[in-house]
């Protein structure tokens, strides 16, 4: 197994690490360019429902899944059918829409039948009390998958384990961008430095970057609201620790096509499932945004307003409805790029990345979620309930792939480098060295 994870790291390196800019020499493909991908014939006419699909993450999801399978059937779940006509319209055939609530069970019921695979966007996941969706998908024998950016919903999910396997069911939870592929980034270069004898993962570190809204609008205000009320749970030598939110900062360099930016501790289920799953014994995960005084407000909110107020999802959605409006004139100033930069150190002190950057963050989190969903029509993830980088959820070998249908339409892709070759100043020490 080391080998193999060796040869295919090798692979990502050779087939993917290019930066998709003229200074290396050419673009990567746009998503209006997405590959084409050719499903085994027992699965290339599912039947795919996905929930919250008139929002940006679910519609553009399913704008990825029909770009990459036309054959594939998209149900369209949603509350408002003018905007479910408007995204049938826009998906053309073999697509419809079904009004559903997934907060009532009879509704959500009905929506499931004849459903071969549910994706669930209708976040935000903070705060809800119970995993309905996965629950009735476990009772249907539908397979699921979700984009849960929240431990303790991610906890939750878990929980389903036996019940999923009892009922053959396959299911991801966190499985969209991050958390989601930088997972399974994490998991390959974690893969890579086991496979050296003499080399121990030490430390591992996420880092994200969002321009503005990232093009999501308001779910991911009400997200950064919520986490904002919640203790970061990171990992120091193996111990649990609490941290502020939204403290420690760090200057990170993400690298051709988005550069140097400030990132600050979040609550975040991957740097949990990481440490647990992959065995890293310090993790961490910290997030920013542009312009820089959305990150100053940020540091603001955790001291001015009380962490009740900021559980609080019905004031939570007060604040983003004062704030969504600014958000968005100022997302035409700022931008909406994304990019998140994976960092393992080694016990004998090296390090090596991964960089993700796409030009929008909807368009990329429904690449990536449309990635994971395929995953799972063609038979990678095994009855049950899985974070990302668990081999029974995406297999190893199966996480290549997946890596490179998540990376149509990036500015910017690499896996398995050391800093100083993707950092865009890297200082040099002398006699060719650098740090």
């Amino acid at each position: 197994m080391a080998r193999f994870c060796l040869q295919l790291n090798a692979g990502i390196g050779r087939n993917l690490a290019m930066a998709s800019t003229k200074e290396n020499g050419g673009e990567r493909k746009s998503s209006s360019n997405i590959e084409r991908v050719e499903l085994p014939e027992n699965v290339k006419t599912s039947r795919i429902l996905i929930l919250g699909g008139t929002g940006r993450v679910g519609g553009s999801t399913a704008l990825a899944l029909k770009k990459f399978c036309p054959h594939l059937r998209i149900v369209i779940g949603g509350r408002n059918r003018d905007k479910g006509a408007a995204m049938v319209s826009k998906l053309g055939n073999s697509t419809e829409f079904v009004e559903v609530d997934i907060s009532d069970s009879n509704s959500l019921e009905k929506a499931l039948k004849g459903v071969d695979l549910v994706v669930h966007t209708a976040g935000p996941f903070q705060q809800a009390e119970k995993c309905t969706v996965l629950e009735a998908a476990i009772q249907n024998k539908i397979a699921y998958l979700d984009v849960c950016d929240d431990t303790s919903y991610a906890q939750r999910a878990k929980s389903y384990m036996n019940r999923a396997m009892d009922a053959n069911v396959p299911a991801i939870t966190t499985g969209g961008i991050y958390p989601g592929v930088s997972n399974v980034m994490a998991a390959e270069l974690v893969c890579a430095a086991k496979s050296d004898d003499n080399c121990v993962p030490e430390r591992l570190r996420f880092y994200y970057y969002t321009a503005g809204s990232g093009g999501a609008g308001p779910t991911i205000l009400s997200t950064s609201f919520l986490l904002l009320g919640e203790e970061v749970v990171a990992y120091n030598k193996g111990e649990k620790i609490k941290l502020k939110p939204y403290s420690g900062m760090l200057n990170i360099d993400f690298g051709i096509g988005i550069g140097k930016k400030d990132v600050f501790l979040l609550n975040l289920p991957e740097v949990r499932s990481v440490h647990e799953v992959l065995g890293v014994p310090t993790v961490s995960a910290r997030f920013g945004t542009a312009p820089f005084f959305w990150n100053w407000g940020m540091v603001a909110m955790t001291y001015l307003l009380p962490a009740e107020t900021l559980r609080d999802r019905s004031k939570v959605q007060q604040l983003v409805d004062l704030f969504d409006p600014l958000v968005r004139a100022v997302d035409g100033i700022a931008g909406q790029r994304v990019s998140m930069r994976v960092d393992l150190d080694y016990s004998d002190g090296r390090s090596r990345i991964g960089i993700f950057s796409h030009k929008k963050l909807s368009e990329s989190v429904g690449i990536s979620t449309a990635a994971f969903a395929l995953s799972i029509l063609e038979g990678s993830t095994k009855p049950g309930v899985w974070f990302p980088e668990e081999p029974e959820g995406i297999a190893v070998e199966a996480r290549e792939t997946l890596l490179r249908r998540a990376a149509q339409g990036t500015i910017n892709f690499i896996m398995n480098k050391a800093p100083w070759m993707v950092e865009t100043d890297p200082k040099e020490l002398g006699f060719g060295i650098y740090d």
